[in-house]
């Protein structure tokens, strides 16, 4: 009886310790489950476009800036369903390390959309790319942005047009063709003191037929370093560019015989004399090239000019609209 008494005492006791613990179990469970609601999430710098949006770029740039969005939630969502997955750094190098990658293509491609028919913005791709966690969760799952006006600067003033992607003519293609539509953008502008100059400081009043003569031509600001040759297909296909502030080019002297000195000459008859100055020289200073010109041909008044091109054989850029371009003219009678 009283072996019974005890064995029966053990097997309370063993139960109670039992149900202690299932009880202590389930309590634990359920301090789990609570934390598991508080499941990280990604927090991401705001995206901001201070510049204007020009018009062909503006449904690019939307489609990148929902992008941003989209990618933020996937991160989110694939934080959730990975829980438990991997080790300490799981997250950092499945998840947040793949999101910078992916947030810096995508705003990099803004900065490359707006660029396309506007100055090209530096939006801090590599600066804004990389996001942190919350821990506690309830973080922004959004890519918040501020985003300028979409009106591209002069655009209230009735532009027809700033791109070839309204104009139903085919595209250049760096050949000397007419009929054509140049996508290749400007490019770099000097301030005004260092825009292109140019002089023709010495020519001949008169000449006879076939005689050579020269032609002396006074450049500043100008770098004779840059001729792509037209007809290898290098007309139109380079933007201007600055060095130390100065465009880099070259310049074209020609002679052509004038019909009449009371009306504009037609401008498709091929030149008498052509001639393209690229000597690697030329710069701030203002120097002087000697034009050796075989003579001409035929009787009559000649005009003679010379006039500064960049890469692409333009004219360079003035920082404002009433400065003369870089260019001269003379009249020389043939007899």
């Amino acid at each position: 009886m009283y072996r019974s008494k005890i064995n029966k005492s053990r097997r309370w006791q063993i139960v109670a310790v039992v149900g202690v613990a299932v009880t202590l179990a389930g309590i634990g469970l359920g301090v789990a489950s609570a934390a598991e609601t508080k499941t990280p999430t990604v927090t991401c710098p705001d995206v901001k476009i201070t510049v204007s949006i020009p018009a062909q770029a503006q449904n690019e740039v939307n489609q990148n800036l929902a992008l941003l969005k989209t990618q933020i939630d996937e991160a989110n969502k694939r934080i959730v369903s990975t829980q438990g997955q991997g080790g300490a750094n799981f997250i950092q190098n499945a998840i947040l390390g793949p999101l910078k990658e992916k947030r810096f293509a995508t705003i990099s491609r803004i900065e490359t959309a707006i660029g396309r028919n506007a100055p090209k913005p530096n939006l801090n791709a590599a600066g804004l790319s990389g996001c942190t966690l919350n821990q506690n969760g309830g973080g922004a799952t959004a890519a918040p942005t501020t985003v300028a006006a979409t009106t591209a600067p002069g655009g209230n003033l009735g532009i027809l047009t700033n791109s070839c992607d309204t104009s139903k003519l085919p595209a250049h293609d760096g050949f000397q063709k007419g009929d054509r539509c140049v996508s290749t953008e400007f490019g770099e502008v000097a301030s005004a003191a260092n825009d292109a100059s140019l002089l023709i400081t010495q020519a001949p009043r008169q000449v006879n037929r076939n005689q050579a003569f020269t032609l002396r031509v006074s450049t500043r600001n100008l770098i004779r370093d840059r001729f792509l040759a037209a007809g290898q297909g290098g007309y139109y296909v380079e933007s201007s560019v600055l060095r130390n502030g100065i465009v880099r080019g070259h310049f074209h002297t020609a002679c052509r015989m004038l019909a009449s000195t009371n009306t504009a000459p037609a401008p498709d008859p091929v030149p008498a004399f052509f001639v393209a100055t690229e000597d690697s020289k030329g710069g701030r200073t203002p120097d002087s090239v000697t034009i050796q010109v075989p003579g001409l041909p035929q009787a009559g008044t000649a005009q003679c000019a010379s006039w500064a091109g960049d890469g692409s054989h333009r004219i360079p850029m003035m920082e404002r609209a009433n400065q003369t371009p870089a260019m001269d003219a003379v009249r020389i009678q043939v007899r």
